[in-house]
């Protein structure tokens, strides 16, 4: 299992080395964008829209916006000073709550723990600790430039990492519109709604369910495959440097000749004839 973290946990005065993994995967079907005339991948790069031309990973700095059209820069020098005495690779628990204090709005993202060598022991330890208190672990670590508040349990006898969301990033659902303030409904008609629910009650069983949508697009891939209907992008012309610029040249030429000015036609006069 690829690993996208290394740190260490602790609490009190036990320190985990701690690996962090991938608890999901997006199963999403990839889609590339294509040109529909010769079915070419869509390339998408950093341009300057002033100076017109590509921009390199060197030549960006990062900004906030301020108002329209305004922004404060910020560097990477100035980033990095925030992080000082905070260190990069602690997960520090703060707190041991239950987890149902918690409401499911508010979980993010989940990540296995595994131990480093040398911290299986310590590992055991708060894997125990947690399952036979009840309890999870509240603690703050930094990761990709960001500080994340997490959630550290037990699922099946694994250590589980969760980012949380901050309260102030979870909006009010007061802010939500259309939503009634009473109920007005019937005895009647709560009494037949609880019903259907008892009837459809059951086990949560996460195989019983499918991304049936998923399968069905791929379904129509596999059928196009399968009929030979796949395209292959048209090859590139090779590009003649040469002629380009020799054509640029000439197209320069011939809008910087100076046009000819009409000139103004001369009056002739007729000659008498002599007597």
């Amino acid at each position: 299992m690829h690993t996208i973290w290394k740190g260490s946990i602790s609490f009190g005065l036990v320190n985990i080395p701690i690996k962090l993994h991938s608890a999901t995967e997006d199963r999403d079907i990839k889609l590339r964008s294509l040109h529909k005339e010769c079915h070419t991948p869509i390339k998408y790069e950093k341009v300057c829209p002033v100076c017109d031309k590509s921009v390199g990973q060197g030549e960006i700095v990062k900004g906030y916006e301020l108002t329209k059209g305004k922004f404060v820069v910020l560097e990477e020098e100035e980033l990095g000073g925030l992080k000082e005495g905070n260190e990069e690779r602690a997960v520090s628990i703060q707190d041991f709550i239950r987890m149902d204090e918690i409401d499911p709005i508010f979980y993010d993202r989940t990540y296995y723990v595994s131990p480093e060598d040398g911290g299986k022991k310590a590992y055991s330890l708060l894997r125990k600790a947690l399952s036979e208190s009840g309890k999870v672990g509240i603690a703050k670590f930094i990761m990709r430039s960001k500080e994340h508040l997490c959630v550290i349990r037990v699922y099946d006898k694994t250590l589980v990492m969760e980012t949380i969301h901050y309260p102030d990033e979870v909006r009010p659902a007061a802010d939500v519109p259309n939503v009634p303030a009473e109920d007005d409904i019937t005895s009647k008609e709560l009494e037949t709604a609880t019903l259907l629910i008892d009837q459809l009650t059951a086990e949560f069983n996460p195989e019983n369910y499918k991304d049936e949508y998923r399968e069905r697009l791929m379904a129509l891939i596999e059928g196009k495959q399968t009929g030979e209907e796949v395209v292959t992008p048209a090859e590139r012309a090779p590009r003649d440097n040469v002629t380009d610029l020799m054509a640029a040249l000439q197209a320069s030429i011939d809008t910087s000749k100076p046009q000819p000015t009409s000139q103004p036609k001369k009056k002739t006069t007729k000659k008498k004839a002599k007597a």
